[in-house]
């Protein structure tokens, strides 16, 4: 083999992936067939589950450390959610995603795994021991065989092309624009902006007016600015260009004189397609991110779903690659992932009908927006809706294992006390192995884990919480409350991480 992994795609979900695979000790090639890394911003909202995965691999804080970076606020169908409902320590935020992609690289980088791009993918076959690739770079053409393939290569994958794999679904059905800013607001906005349908909400708002035009806009950092532009007089062919003269007619629409552009840095149309692959793997072929699943952008989920893909799949990968992983290990990427990106289709679907992204003005879409309004006043719709757009509600099947509240979902951003001081729970993930937290003192739960010592970390702590087995993307896979009986423990560690 020439590498463990090739890795097709260099956007955030292929970028992740490398640097899941790197952790994880497995040889990674990464190609993009750009020329170089694109400096579009494309997404920008950044959930609190990505950023606590981000958090969990050391990378949060010395990102954040690259600018400065407005907190999100979160919002379904543009009504506006309360982050004080979420269980979390750290708030969603809008970093744009070239912003993200040029900090992995560079991390990658620094390790001495490099992007090659300009390698365009002509060929490709694989069989039962590996996939064999042909790369065009310029004016000539290398082969590289790998054990695996992982396409994270978008919505017109390749890959996906030149393997025939289908990508059911919805095709677009209608457009609105999306672009990147600088506005000048002769009147000015709110002093505290919030997400809703008022007209005078200037500052981060959908606004529609009364032919059924919209507005919406989001900081990026500074005074720039993400602007979508929907409804009937942007719902044009996709490969329309944008012009200037359209974002200054659209703001006009919706906002008369309070709002002018003052620059344009780019913009594109977008589509409500909607699909997404029945099967993430073929073989030795896995497909994450967009060459997976599309959607409207609509909530920042698309780029934050592939990211938490690459999270899943790198440590399933590696495992298999260094052949501890147990039978049908990497079979539970599909099964975990595939109903997440489901769910997330739907709910997009949901919140632009509620949002008349066509806008079309029907009464009958008055009338349910009117009592999706008054459901979102119930604190358990709120907290529901809330905790699902964050991306901290994701639960994945634990097979025979006893019912634990914690079981199956994210690790809680615990402190932890240990012998050597006070410690968080997100910082034992960084070295993406298992983590076993062990509150009992029982010098049996320390053996029982103890031959897996080369995957799964053992830590003592004296902080009153359950026992707790975490796997590598921070998903708890055992839990006992006290007197924590162990004996679910070892199947567990034989399900997640193969035998001693």
């Amino acid at each position: 083999m020439d590498t463990d992994v090739l890795v097709v795609g260099a956007g955030p979900t292929g970028l992740m992936l490398a640097h899941e695979l790197r952790l994880g000790g497995v040889s990674t090639v990464l190609v993009d067939r750009l020329p170089e890394r694109s400096e579009l911003s494309r997404a920008g909202g950044v959930t609190p589950r990505t950023m606590e995965l981000l958090d969990q691999r050391g990378l949060l804080e010395p990102l954040l450390a690259t600018g400065d970076y407005p907190m999100s606020l979160g919002h379904f169908a543009a009504r506006l959610l309360d982050p004080g409902d979420l269980d979390g320590r750290l708030p969603g935020r809008f970093i744009p995603q070239t912003v993200i992609e040029k900090f992995l690289a560079d991390r990658l980088a620094d390790h001495g795994l490099a992007v090659r791009w300009a390698h365009d993918l002509i060929a490709l076959s694989a069989d039962e021991d590996g996939v064999t690739a042909t790369l065009r770079h310029g004016t000539t053409t290398r082969t590289v065989r790998s054990a695996f393939l992982v396409a994270a290569d978008g919505a017109h994958s390749t890959v996906r092309t030149l393997l025939g794999i289908a990508f059911p679904g919805r095709p677009g059905t209608d457009t609105s624009v999306v672009a990147d800013v600088r506005l000048r607001y002769p009147r000015p906005p709110r002093s505290e902006p919030q997400l809703g349908p008022e007209p005078g909400d200037i500052g981060q708002s959908h606004t529609v007016a009364a032919d059924g035009n919209w507005a919406m806009q989001f900081p990026l950092g500074g005074d720039l600015r993400r602007l979508a532009l929907g409804g009937p007089a942007h719902s044009l062919p996709r490969q329309t260009p944008v012009t200037e003269e359209e974002i200054r007619a659209g703001l006009r629409t919706v906002y008369g004189e309070a709002v002018e552009l003052a620059e344009l840095r780019y913009a594109y149309r977008i589509t409500n397609a909607a699909r997404q692959v029945a099967d993430y793997r073929r073989g030795r072929v896995l497909l994450a991110g967009d060459a997976a699943h599309i959607h409207l952008p609509i909530g920042g989920q698309g780029m934050n779903t592939g990211i938490q893909d690459a999270v899943n799949l790198g440590w399933k990968l590696a495992a298999t690659v260094h052949n501890w992983a147990p039978r049908g290990l990497l079979d539970t990427y599909q099964s975990e992932r595939h109903p997440v990106a489901a769910r997330v289709l739907r709910t997009v679907q949901a919140q632009s009908l509620l949002m008349d992204w066509t806008g079309t003005g029907g009464p009958d879409l008055l009338a349910a927006r009117q009592l999706f309004d008054t459901l979102l006043q119930l604190p358990d719709t709120k907290r529901y809706l809330t905790t699902m757009m964050a991306g901290l509600d994701i639960h994945y099947p634990m097979p025979e294992q006893p019912d634990h509240p914690l079981l199956g979902r994210r690790a809680p951003d615990l402190d932890l006390a240990t012998g050597s001081g006070p410690v968080r729970l997100h910082e034992l993930l960084r070295t993406g192995r298992g983590l076993l937290i062990d509150p009992t003192g029982d010098p049996n739960l320390a053996a029982l884990t103890h031959p897996w010592k080369d995957r799964v970390d053992h830590l003592p702590t004296t902080t009153p919480t359950d026992a707790l087995l975490i796997r590598p993307d921070g998903h708890i896979c055992w839990a006992a409350p006290s007197p924590y009986p162990p004996q679910h423990l070892e199947p567990a560690l034989l399900h997640w991480f193969g035998r001693a």
